[in-house]
């Protein structure tokens, strides 16, 4: 029995069918949503490429998982995605039964999805990880388990306020740490310490020559995540930080510079968490997208069995 992981992003999306059973292997696929496209563009070229790559894989589909930045409501219903501000109102799950009309489909935050991963991978049980990348992203996971869980909402690390001067976030507030510390906000601080536009590879390339308007940047976004990951710690004491994500995975030292700011800001008498690089890299949403899918269905199919 195969399950299929789908990491829906803002840009991208990513696939993987994986045999649980070991006998059928691993089939991947990854492509750019149309800059131009809709919502029903959208799912029409999600369907052709879920299609196809189940056509590569034909091993009997047990479920699907489906890791999402949107916010939905319980019943699967977008109702806030600047990323693709099209989807707002879509039916998600309903969506996708379309596309896999007779295949179960669970759905999940993607944060929360990359940390149960995350967690996984580590062996775990009580670990906070936050995904740097485009925004920032994250989840908690508790005693195994992602907190709140399902049912609750999601652990929305990224709208969490470290700055109430700082620019104004996507959700309209001003200093969520996204707003604050995410890729692009890191980008536009280092061009405005610059007095030019700059690119990734331009931080990167600045940074390793160590340019001060790059080394700046980068430290004060170590510094901003940091304060995200104290302030969380100091109310859910997770035994171990990864961080993640696109954009902290490329910039030189910064997951390093973020542990030292850490340890700069514990209270004494309070032991540091360990602050390391997340193991998954950018496969943390789609791994725990395939988990999902496993752990829902598979467990199903073995209690009815």
């Amino acid at each position: 029995m195969s399950y299929l992981g789908i990491d829906v992003g803002g840009t991208k999306v990513a696939l993987r069918v994986h045999d649980h059973t070991g006998s059928g292997g691993t089939a991947e696929d990854t492509f750019l949503w149309s800059a131009s496209s809709d919502a029903a563009g959208d799912l029409e070229l999600l369907a052709e490429r879920v299609r196809a790559l189940l056509r590569r894989h034909p091993s009997p589909l047990g479920g699907v998982g489906v890791a999402v930045p949107a916010v939905c409501d319980a019943g699967g219903t977008v109702l806030t995605w600047p990323g693709r501000p099209s989807w707002v109102g879509l039916d998600l799950r309903a969506a996708l039964a379309g596309i896999l009309p007779d295949t179960p489909v669970a759905c999940a935050d993607d944060g929360d999805l990359a940390a149960l991963a995350e967690a996984r991978e580590a062996d775990c049980a009580n670990l906070l990880y936050l995904g740097v990348g485009t925004g920032i992203g994250g989840g908690l996971v508790f005693a195994g388990r992602s907190w709140p869980g399902p049912a609750r909402g999601s652990f929305e690390i990224g709208h969490l306020v470290i700055d109430r001067a700082g620019p104004r976030c996507d959700c309209g507030r001003r200093g969520c740490a996204q707003a604050v510390a995410s890729g692009p906000a890191t980008l536009r601080r280092a061009a405005e310490l610059r007095g030019r536009e700059v690119t990734f590879p331009d931080l990167v390339e600045a940074a390793g020559a160590g340019a001060a308007w790059a080394v700046t940047a980068l430290e004060e976004n170590a510094a901003a995540v940091a304060r995200v990951v104290v302030g969380v710690c100091e109310l859910a004491h997770p035994d171990l930080v990864l961080v993640g994500g696109g954009f902290a995975a490329g910039a030189p030292g910064l997951v390093d510079a973020v542990a030292a700011h850490v340890k700069e800001l514990t209270r004494p008498g309070v032991a540091p968490p360990p602050v390391r690089p997340a193991v998954l890299g950018g496969r943390s949403s789609l791994y725990g997208a395939l988990l999902l899918a496993e752990e829902t269905f598979g467990t199903v199919r073995r209690a009815a069995g």
